[in-house]
Protein backbone atom coordinates (compact mmCIF):
# COMPACT_ATOMS: atom_id res chain seq x y z
CA UNK A 1 0.00 0.00 0.00
CA UNK A 2 1.45 3.47 -0.85
CA UNK A 3 2.35 5.48 2.13
CA UNK A 4 2.60 8.82 0.58
CA UNK A 5 -0.47 8.70 -1.52
CA UNK A 6 -3.67 7.40 0.76
CA UNK A 7 -6.26 4.95 -1.35
CA UNK A 8 -8.73 6.78 0.30
CA UNK A 9 -10.62 8.62 3.29
CA UNK A 10 -11.95 6.96 6.09
CA UNK A 11 -14.12 8.37 8.66
CA UNK A 12 -14.25 6.62 12.40
CA UNK A 13 -17.34 7.41 14.02
CA UNK A 14 -17.19 7.44 17.04
CA UNK A 15 -13.15 7.91 17.19
CA UNK A 16 -13.12 8.72 20.92
CA UNK A 17 -14.55 4.95 21.67
CA UNK A 18 -11.93 2.50 22.60
CA UNK A 19 -12.14 0.62 19.03
CA UNK A 20 -12.62 3.84 17.17
CA UNK A 21 -9.33 5.41 18.85
CA UNK A 22 -7.37 2.36 17.62
CA UNK A 23 -8.63 1.72 14.23
CA UNK A 24 -7.52 5.71 13.90
CA UNK A 25 -4.14 5.06 14.49
CA UNK A 26 -3.83 1.99 12.53
CA UNK A 27 -5.49 3.50 9.34
CA UNK A 28 -3.21 6.52 9.66
CA UNK A 29 -0.60 4.00 10.18
CA UNK A 30 -1.27 2.36 6.49
CA UNK A 31 -1.51 5.93 4.92
CA UNK A 32 -5.53 6.60 5.02
CA UNK A 33 -6.36 9.99 5.61
CA UNK A 34 -9.04 10.04 8.11
CA UNK A 35 -12.09 11.51 9.48
CA UNK A 36 -12.30 11.79 12.96
CA UNK A 37 -16.27 11.96 14.04
CA UNK A 38 -16.33 12.43 17.77
CA UNK A 39 -19.22 12.92 20.10
CA UNK A 40 -18.47 15.38 22.68
CA UNK A 41 -17.27 13.94 26.51
CA UNK A 42 -16.04 15.73 29.15
CA UNK A 43 -14.28 13.36 30.68
CA UNK A 44 -12.39 11.30 27.71
CA UNK A 45 -8.58 11.10 27.82
CA UNK A 46 -8.87 9.57 24.16
CA UNK A 47 -10.42 12.42 22.78
CA UNK A 48 -7.90 14.83 24.33
CA UNK A 49 -5.08 12.34 22.54
CA UNK A 50 -7.25 12.97 18.88
CA UNK A 51 -7.32 16.76 18.98
CA UNK A 52 -3.56 16.69 20.12
CA UNK A 53 -2.61 14.41 16.50
CA UNK A 54 -4.62 16.36 14.73
CA UNK A 55 -2.29 19.77 15.44
CA UNK A 56 0.33 17.25 13.92
CA UNK A 57 -0.99 14.66 11.16
CA UNK A 58 -1.78 16.18 7.93
CA UNK A 59 -4.16 13.15 7.11
CA UNK A 60 -6.70 13.82 9.75
CA UNK A 61 -9.03 16.09 10.23
CA UNK A 62 -11.64 16.10 13.83
CA UNK A 63 -15.41 16.48 13.39
CA UNK A 64 -17.69 16.90 16.60
CA UNK A 65 -21.18 14.59 15.77
CA UNK A 66 -24.23 14.11 17.10
CA UNK A 67 -25.15 11.12 16.29
CA UNK A 68 -28.44 12.06 16.79
CA UNK A 69 -28.31 15.15 14.48
CA UNK A 70 -28.06 13.83 11.15
CA UNK A 71 -26.56 17.16 9.52
CA UNK A 72 -23.40 16.66 11.72
CA UNK A 73 -23.22 13.06 10.40
CA UNK A 74 -23.15 13.87 6.98
CA UNK A 75 -20.37 16.80 7.78
CA UNK A 76 -17.97 13.96 8.82
CA UNK A 77 -18.76 11.83 5.67
CA UNK A 78 -17.91 14.12 3.35
CA UNK A 79 -15.21 12.87 0.35
CA UNK A 80 -14.61 9.50 2.53
CA UNK A 81 -14.96 6.06 0.76
CA UNK A 82 -15.35 3.94 4.08
CA UNK A 83 -17.11 4.41 7.60
CA UNK A 84 -16.10 2.84 10.73
CA UNK A 85 -19.11 3.20 12.85
CA UNK A 86 -18.32 2.48 16.49
CA UNK A 87 -21.15 3.27 18.85
CA UNK A 88 -20.07 3.07 22.03
CA UNK A 89 -21.36 4.15 25.48
CA UNK A 90 -18.72 5.15 27.63
CA UNK A 91 -20.68 5.39 30.76
CA UNK A 92 -21.35 1.72 30.14
CA UNK A 93 -24.96 -0.05 29.59
CA UNK A 94 -27.50 0.32 32.82
CA UNK A 95 -30.53 1.32 31.33
CA UNK A 96 -32.67 0.53 28.36
CA UNK A 97 -32.44 3.92 27.33
CA UNK A 98 -29.12 3.59 26.16
CA UNK A 99 -30.07 1.01 23.73
CA UNK A 100 -32.64 3.31 22.33
CA UNK A 101 -30.08 6.08 21.95
CA UNK A 102 -27.46 3.13 20.15
CA UNK A 103 -30.34 1.74 18.15
CA UNK A 104 -31.22 5.68 16.77
CA UNK A 105 -28.10 6.63 16.27
CA UNK A 106 -27.02 3.26 13.68
CA UNK A 107 -29.87 4.38 12.08
CA UNK A 108 -28.61 7.57 11.83
CA UNK A 109 -25.23 6.75 10.36
CA UNK A 110 -26.37 4.16 7.76
CA UNK A 111 -29.10 6.66 6.28
CA UNK A 112 -26.58 9.55 6.01
CA UNK A 113 -24.29 7.01 3.96
CA UNK A 114 -26.74 6.11 1.74
CA UNK A 115 -27.24 9.86 0.85
CA UNK A 116 -23.25 10.15 0.45
CA UNK A 117 -22.30 9.07 -2.87
CA UNK A 118 -18.43 8.73 -2.06
CA UNK A 119 -19.43 5.88 0.50
CA UNK A 120 -18.35 2.42 -0.96
CA UNK A 121 -18.38 0.58 2.39
CA UNK A 122 -19.69 0.49 6.12
CA UNK A 123 -18.00 -1.67 8.77
CA UNK A 124 -19.90 -1.87 11.33
CA UNK A 125 -18.24 -3.06 15.23
CA UNK A 126 -20.95 -4.62 17.00
CA UNK A 127 -20.20 -7.28 19.88
CA UNK A 128 -20.44 -10.99 20.37
CA UNK A 129 -22.99 -10.23 22.84
CA UNK A 130 -25.40 -9.45 19.36
CA UNK A 131 -25.42 -12.89 19.08
CA UNK A 132 -25.03 -15.46 22.24
CA UNK A 133 -27.42 -14.68 24.88
CA UNK A 134 -30.70 -16.86 24.82
CA UNK A 135 -32.79 -19.33 26.80
CA UNK A 136 -31.01 -21.79 25.63
CA UNK A 137 -27.22 -20.59 25.83
CA UNK A 138 -26.28 -24.14 28.01
CA UNK A 139 -27.45 -26.43 25.36
CA UNK A 140 -26.74 -24.75 21.60
CA UNK A 141 -24.17 -26.65 20.54
CA UNK A 142 -23.01 -23.84 17.63
CA UNK A 143 -22.68 -20.26 18.05
CA UNK A 144 -21.67 -18.57 14.62
CA UNK A 145 -22.70 -15.41 12.55
CA UNK A 146 -26.45 -16.57 11.84
CA UNK A 147 -26.99 -16.40 15.91
CA UNK A 148 -28.46 -13.76 17.19
CA UNK A 149 -29.52 -12.77 20.64
CA UNK A 150 -33.11 -13.34 22.49
CA UNK A 151 -34.82 -9.96 22.71
CA UNK A 152 -37.40 -11.35 25.44
CA UNK A 153 -34.45 -13.03 27.77
CA UNK A 154 -32.29 -9.83 27.61
CA UNK A 155 -35.36 -8.07 28.61
CA UNK A 156 -35.62 -10.30 31.45
CA UNK A 157 -32.77 -10.40 32.63
CA UNK A 158 -31.56 -6.31 32.10
CA UNK A 159 -28.95 -7.44 29.35
CA UNK A 160 -28.63 -4.02 28.41
CA UNK A 161 -25.10 -4.16 26.44
CA UNK A 162 -26.50 -7.36 24.57
CA UNK A 163 -29.54 -5.71 23.92
CA UNK A 164 -28.21 -2.63 22.61
CA UNK A 165 -25.41 -4.37 19.87
CA UNK A 166 -27.93 -6.44 19.06
CA UNK A 167 -30.58 -4.29 18.48
CA UNK A 168 -28.47 -1.82 16.83
CA UNK A 169 -26.78 -4.06 14.40
CA UNK A 170 -30.10 -5.42 13.24
CA UNK A 171 -31.45 -1.92 12.36
CA UNK A 172 -28.01 -1.29 10.56
CA UNK A 173 -28.74 -4.42 8.55
CA UNK A 174 -32.13 -4.09 7.81
CA UNK A 175 -31.73 -0.26 6.70
CA UNK A 176 -28.43 -1.28 4.60
CA UNK A 177 -30.51 -3.77 2.76
CA UNK A 178 -33.23 -1.61 2.26
CA UNK A 179 -30.87 1.38 0.91
CA UNK A 180 -28.27 -1.06 -1.13
CA UNK A 181 -25.02 -0.10 0.94
CA UNK A 182 -22.42 -2.32 1.24
CA UNK A 183 -21.73 -3.19 4.98
CA UNK A 184 -19.80 -5.75 6.84
CA UNK A 185 -19.86 -5.86 10.65
CA UNK A 186 -17.34 -7.11 12.88
CA UNK A 187 -18.32 -8.80 16.15
CA UNK A 188 -15.56 -8.82 19.10
CA UNK A 189 -15.62 -10.34 22.03
CA UNK A 190 -14.40 -8.76 25.16
CA UNK A 191 -11.81 -5.86 24.20
CA UNK A 192 -8.77 -6.06 26.15
CA UNK A 193 -5.57 -3.91 25.31
CA UNK A 194 -3.48 -1.23 26.66
CA UNK A 195 -4.98 0.81 29.00
CA UNK A 196 -8.38 -0.91 28.90
CA UNK A 197 -9.53 -0.68 32.41
CA UNK A 198 -8.36 3.00 32.14
CA UNK A 199 -10.00 4.18 28.85
CA UNK A 200 -13.12 1.44 28.57
CA UNK A 201 -13.49 0.58 31.80
CA UNK A 202 -17.86 0.89 32.09
CA UNK A 203 -18.32 -1.20 28.44
CA UNK A 204 -15.84 -3.71 29.68
CA UNK A 205 -18.08 -4.36 32.88
CA UNK A 206 -21.39 -4.06 31.25
CA UNK A 207 -19.97 -6.89 28.80
CA UNK A 208 -19.03 -8.79 32.08
CA UNK A 209 -22.37 -8.90 32.65
CA UNK A 210 -23.38 -12.58 32.91
CA UNK A 211 -19.36 -13.52 32.81
CA UNK A 212 -19.85 -16.56 34.76
CA UNK A 213 -22.62 -17.96 32.27
CA UNK A 214 -20.54 -17.26 29.43
CA UNK A 215 -17.43 -19.55 31.11
CA UNK A 216 -19.69 -22.00 32.17
CA UNK A 217 -20.99 -22.37 28.37
CA UNK A 218 -18.12 -21.82 26.57
CA UNK A 219 -18.64 -18.44 25.11
CA UNK A 220 -16.21 -16.22 26.97
CA UNK A 221 -14.19 -15.13 24.34
CA UNK A 222 -11.86 -12.21 24.53
CA UNK A 223 -9.92 -10.28 21.82
CA UNK A 224 -6.77 -8.09 21.19
CA UNK A 225 -7.40 -4.43 20.24
CA UNK A 226 -5.38 -3.93 17.59
CA UNK A 227 -6.15 -7.03 16.36
CA UNK A 228 -9.86 -6.29 16.04
CA UNK A 229 -8.51 -2.80 14.63
CA UNK A 230 -6.69 -4.43 12.06
CA UNK A 231 -9.75 -7.12 11.61
CA UNK A 232 -11.89 -3.79 10.67
CA UNK A 233 -9.91 -2.37 7.97
CA UNK A 234 -9.39 -5.67 6.84
CA UNK A 235 -12.89 -6.24 6.15
CA UNK A 236 -13.36 -2.56 4.25
CA UNK A 237 -9.97 -3.41 2.39
CA UNK A 238 -11.56 -7.33 0.62
CA UNK A 239 -13.72 -6.25 -1.45
CA UNK A 240 -15.05 -10.05 -0.72
CA UNK A 241 -15.79 -9.66 2.54
CA UNK A 242 -19.38 -10.21 3.47
CA UNK A 243 -22.00 -10.57 6.52
CA UNK A 244 -21.16 -11.13 10.04
CA UNK A 245 -17.81 -11.89 11.19
CA UNK A 246 -16.89 -13.16 14.96
CA UNK A 247 -13.89 -11.68 16.05
CA UNK A 248 -11.37 -12.86 19.22
CA UNK A 249 -8.05 -14.41 20.05
CA UNK A 250 -8.80 -16.79 22.57
CA UNK A 251 -11.98 -18.76 24.44
CA UNK A 252 -11.86 -19.31 28.21
CA UNK A 253 -11.99 -22.65 29.09
CA UNK A 254 -9.58 -23.28 31.85
CA UNK A 255 -8.75 -22.25 35.16
CA UNK A 256 -5.28 -20.73 33.69
CA UNK A 257 -6.89 -18.98 31.26
CA UNK A 258 -9.75 -17.63 33.50
CA UNK A 259 -7.08 -16.39 35.65
CA UNK A 260 -5.10 -14.39 33.04
CA UNK A 261 -8.26 -12.84 31.96
CA UNK A 262 -8.74 -11.48 35.24
CA UNK A 263 -5.15 -10.29 35.81
CA UNK A 264 -5.65 -8.79 32.05
CA UNK A 265 -8.31 -6.43 33.36
CA UNK A 266 -6.59 -5.64 36.67
CA UNK A 267 -7.06 -3.06 38.57
CA UNK A 268 -10.66 -3.01 36.82
CA UNK A 269 -11.09 -5.71 38.14
CA UNK A 270 -8.87 -6.63 41.49
CA UNK A 271 -6.57 -10.44 42.20
CA UNK A 272 -6.06 -10.32 46.10
CA UNK A 273 -2.44 -10.67 45.94
CA UNK A 274 -2.11 -13.55 48.73
CA UNK A 275 -4.16 -16.07 46.14
CA UNK A 276 -2.17 -15.15 43.28
CA UNK A 277 0.40 -18.14 43.27
CA UNK A 278 -2.16 -20.79 44.17
CA UNK A 279 -3.69 -22.99 41.51
CA UNK A 280 -6.59 -24.27 43.46
CA UNK A 281 -8.03 -20.56 44.43
CA UNK A 282 -7.69 -19.48 40.05
CA UNK A 283 -10.99 -20.58 38.99
CA UNK A 284 -12.60 -19.29 42.87
CA UNK A 285 -11.31 -16.34 42.59
CA UNK A 286 -12.90 -15.93 38.68
CA UNK A 287 -16.22 -16.99 39.98
CA UNK A 288 -16.68 -14.84 42.72
CA UNK A 289 -15.70 -11.96 40.47
CA UNK A 290 -17.68 -12.59 37.62
CA UNK A 291 -20.63 -12.95 40.31
CA UNK A 292 -20.25 -9.80 41.44
CA UNK A 293 -20.81 -8.35 38.31
CA UNK A 294 -23.16 -11.22 36.76
CA UNK A 295 -26.20 -9.01 38.80
CA UNK A 296 -27.46 -12.46 39.75
CA UNK A 297 -28.42 -13.31 36.13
Amino acid sequence: MNQEKPISYCCVLDASTYVGFWILKRLLTRGYSVHAAIRKNEDSVLEEEIRDMEAKEERLEVYDVDVLDYQSILISLNNCNAVFCCLDNPEGYDEEKEVDLEVRGAINVVEACARTESIEKIVFSSSLTAAIWTDNIGTQKDVDEKCWSDLDFCLKKKMWHALAKMQSEKAAWALAMDRMVNMVSVNPGLIVGPSVAQHNSRPTMSYLKGAAQMYENGVLAYVDVEFVADVHIRAFEDTSACGRYFCFNQIVNTEEEALKLVQTLSPLIPMPPRYIFYYHYYIHIFFVICKIYSYNI
